[in-house]
């Protein structure tokens, strides 16, 4: 992983970081009395999402070692390379940018490269036709470095937002008195004069789209758009004579007493739940954090707290751990050491984001275990019956122009913005990702790798203002790795379905903003049998009279005025 890359937060890597924050909760401005000054600010009905997203344009300049399969409801493999094109095509033809100046912002998790005097930088602006002005800053206090830059209108020329930052910043109303409308200039067949940005999916650019308008461009798009999986350790397995063949929960629980052995130091599970059920909900069927939302048989919308489903997924995740299957730090809520666990095999099955099975990860479980091997099950479902996975968001992170900007220079951003978004696979990725070949990187075994000067120059930058969708390749030479987790690509995006209110950037009355972490709280003595179910009960029945029903007929008049999005 490059310098300056998302990092694992919390058991995510960077796929299951952007793939997990599914919805976002602008908060619009509140009148004297408290109540939202306008309802549904930044909401986009589906008629309107419609005409304001760029039309879909896949290129084939680029042709992937293992090709993209289509699933269901827009939902995709990401296209997979075992090494990278000997020659890499040029996808970007004649004059890029006109000369402007620009100042950006970005968010940056690692070390800050030196601005002055960095060659990469130089690399990129002159193939670019212009200067950007690269401010980074770390990403892990970004959050509360933009709301004073909205306040005083301050904003750069060009900035990303990631989505689960904009609660801070009345975004469903700033959105459009902050940043340039896009929408003449990408809707529809207009985005094909930018045909690395056309090639971007469907589902990457729901979010972007507010108040009916594009503003946003998607930054690390994903064509699966699957928030995480459950993964296991095939030799473990292997060796213990236990198949992975997984269809029920009654296969996993068999899979917890085989594994178990707390005398050796090996436990079947680490947490398969997580507070914010972006896992067990795949496997009981019950709505995610990020479209929480769902219809009961009589047709009236039902929170994910509400269901069966979460309750059944409560008392069976408590059952795991009343029987000793979970290691002692899952138990006592420990996400700190969980790679390691597993790497060491202390635990046999974990829940992760689908980004944590790469090569580099192949490379770290091999230096505690040379027999290593990291795989996903199927999906499935608790009951054993047809499965479905909940579509996420295409991206999470939008980088967003400034309105101030005049038509020409909109213009020329977005066309440097073609470029960024050049495929993995074309010289300009090449570029923008390595810079400069001898200086900054060297074809190694068929892929880039960064020179000790390119280790220190080059961070993710470029990349957070816009970049390609995301693409399966090899890492620390694991060629096996990219084959396994295509082939179970194709298999997951058969099962996707489409939440209510998906892509419709729901802003929240802020007086909801409290409800969710007594829930969290709750689920986590639950599910860990530190509190019995009727805890759970009493939780939901809390958080109805604390503003839950309310919050149910604010989203009913959201149906009302602009549907479901489905």
């Amino acid at each position: 992983m490059q310098s300056g890359a998302i990092p694992d937060a919390g058991g995510l890597s960077r796929r299951g970081l952007l793939t997990s924050i599914a919805v976002i909760a602008a908060v619009p401005l509140l009148d004297a009395c408290g109540s939202p000054k306008e309802k549904g600010a930044g909401t986009t009905s589906e008629g309107d999402l419609s005409k304001a997203l760029p039309a879909y344009a896949p290129s084939d300049l680029v042709k992937p070692d293992i090709p993209v399969v289509a699933g269901a409801n827009g939902a995709s493999t990401d296209p997979a390379f075992l090494a990278y094109p000997a020659n890499p095509v040029r996808t970007v033809t004649g004059a890029v940018g006109a000369g402007g100046t620009y100042v950006t912002m970005t968010p940056l998790w690692g070390a800050i490269p030196p601005s002055s005097g960095n060659a990469y930088y130089d690399a990129v602006n002159k193939a670019l036709g212009a200067t950007l002005k690269l401010q980074p800053a770390d990403g892990n206090t970004y959050a509360d470095l933009l709301p004073p830059l909205f306040a005083a209108d301050k904003l750069p020329d060009w900035i990303d937002v990631p989505s689960w930052t904009t609660t801070k910043l009345n975004f469903g109303e700033a959105v459009r008195t902050k940043f340039a409308d896009l929408t003449p200039y990408l809707a529809g067949d207009k985005v094909k004069q930018y045909p690395n940005l056309a090639a971007l999916s469907t589902n990457a650019w729901v979010s972007g789209v507010w108040n009916g308008k594009l503003y946003g461009l998607p930054i690390y798009s994903s064509n699966a758009v699957i928030a995480g999986a459950y993964f296991y350790r095939k030799d473990i397995f292997d060796k213990a004579g236990v198949s992975a063949d997984v269809t029920s929960i009654a296969d996993l629980e068999a899979i917890g007493k085989a594994l178990t052995n707390a005398a050796a130091g090996q436990w079947a599970f680490d947490d398969l739940f997580g507070n914010d059920a972006g896992y067990i909900c795949q496997i009981f069927g019950f709505p995610s954090q990020g479209y929480p939302w769902t219809t009961d048989s009589g047709g009236k919308l039902q929170h994910r707290y509400e269901t069966d489903g979460i309750v059944e997924a409560l008392n069976w995740h408590a059952k795991m751990v009343k029987a000793g299957y979970l290691h002692p730090d899952a138990v006592a809520n420990n996400s700190q050491n969980a790679k390691q666990r597993f790497w060491s095999g202390k635990v046999a099955v974990c829940a992760d984001g689908t980004g944590a099975w790469n090569g580099d990860d192949a490379k770290s479980g091999a230096a505690a275990n040379p027999s290593y091997n990291r795989q996903a099950f199927k999906l499935f479902s608790a009951k054993g019956d047809k499965p479905t996975i909940q579509l996420g968001n295409g991206a999470s992170m939008y980088s967003y122009l400034n309105k101030k900007l005049n038509d020409g220079q909109i213009k020329e951003l977005l066309a440097i913005a073609n470029y960024l978004a050049a495929p993995y696979g074309s010289a300009e990725w090449l570029t923008v990702n390595f810079g400069t070949a001898g200086t900054h990187h060297t074809m190694t075994a068929g892929n880039p790798l960064l020179t000790e000067q390119g280790s220190k120059e080059i961070a993710t930058t470029f990349q957070f203002l816009a970049c390609p969708a995301s693409a399966s390749t090899v890492q620390s030479g694991a060629v096996q790795v990219v084959k396994d987790a295509a082939a179970w690509q194709a298999d997951l995006v058969k099962h996707t379905v489409k939440p209510l209110f998906y892509g419709m950037n729901v802003s929240e009355p802020a007086q909801f903003a409290s409800l969710g972490q007594p829930m969290m709280d709750t689920i986590t003595d639950v599910k860990l049998g530190r509190k019995p179910i009727s805890a759970w009960t009493e939780a939901v029945t809390t958080w109805r009279k604390q503003g839950g029903d309310d919050l149910r007929k604010f989203y009913d008049g959201i149906r009302e005025k602009f549907g479901t999005g489905k």
